[in-house]
């Protein structure tokens, strides 16, 4: 089924993160933006979405805290949004905020995490403002893919997303033998979290682990 594009909720939330002060305010009624996808393939416990071509700004940050790479990525975002590039535009926030994790090689201590602001898809055809240089941001094009996609609860943090994403692949892996090689081949297993809910909304959190499982062979799967 195809999922709608644009979600409408209702809602008062400031977006903050703990000792980081408050970020954004968001009005009363807002409509936020999301990437739209076809599920390809459905279990109890995850799914499998084809997302088309998606355009994100990202925010690289090599650190060694989910929450502090997540704080500071965001941060940067937050001020490209607010008019913090060549043309002075101002966006509307959209969902999911997405934390891109590359788990640490050679026995570091510190993991690459990017985070990502999707972009409006007026931006599908044309390039969205520079970012100001300082900034340290980056228009980052995604092709077609295939993602496995396990939903949890509460706030992700550097408490639960590992344990989520290890379960995300125990899943793929007994469920679907078919997805053993697409899941060795994504290096370390390299996975995203994706967060749709405001810091002060407490209850009926939304969460998503991402994972690339392109080269499944489902039906529209790249």
């Amino acid at each position: 089924m195809e999922k709608l594009l644009l979600l409408v909720v209702t809602m008062a939330a400031t977006i903050n993160y703990p000792s980081a002060g408050k970020l954004l305010v968001l009005s009363a009624a807002y409509t936020f933006e999301s990437p739209s996808y076809s599920v390809v393939h459905l279990e109890s416990d995850f799914e499998i979405r084809l997302y088309k071509e998606i355009s994100w700004m990202s925010a690289p940050v090599h650190g060694t805290s989910f929450l502090n790479s997540t704080r500071d990525g965001f941060h940067r975002l937050y001020q490209y949004l607010h008019g913090a590039n060549l043309n002075s535009t101002h966006f509307s926030m959209t969902k999911p905020v997405l934390t891109s994790i590359s788990p640490s090689h050679h026995g570091s201590s510190s993991s690459s995490y990017t985070v990502r602001y999707y972009l409006p898809s007026e931006y599908k055809y044309k390039s969205p403002p520079q970012p100001s240089a300082e900034l340290n941001l980056q228009l980052d094009k995604w092709k077609s893919q295939c993602i496995a996609v396990r939903k949890f609860s509460g706030y992700a943090n550097d408490d639960n997303v590992e344990n989520e994403k290890d379960a995300l692949v125990s899943s793929l892996t007994k469920r679907l033998p078919a997805l053993m090689q697409a899941v060795e081949n994504n290096l370390y297993y390299n996975y995203s979290i994706a967060q749709y809910n405001a810091s002060k909304h407490r209850t009926g959190r939304i969460n998503e682990v991402w994972m690339d499982v392109s080269g499944f062979t489902a039906e529209g799967c790249p």
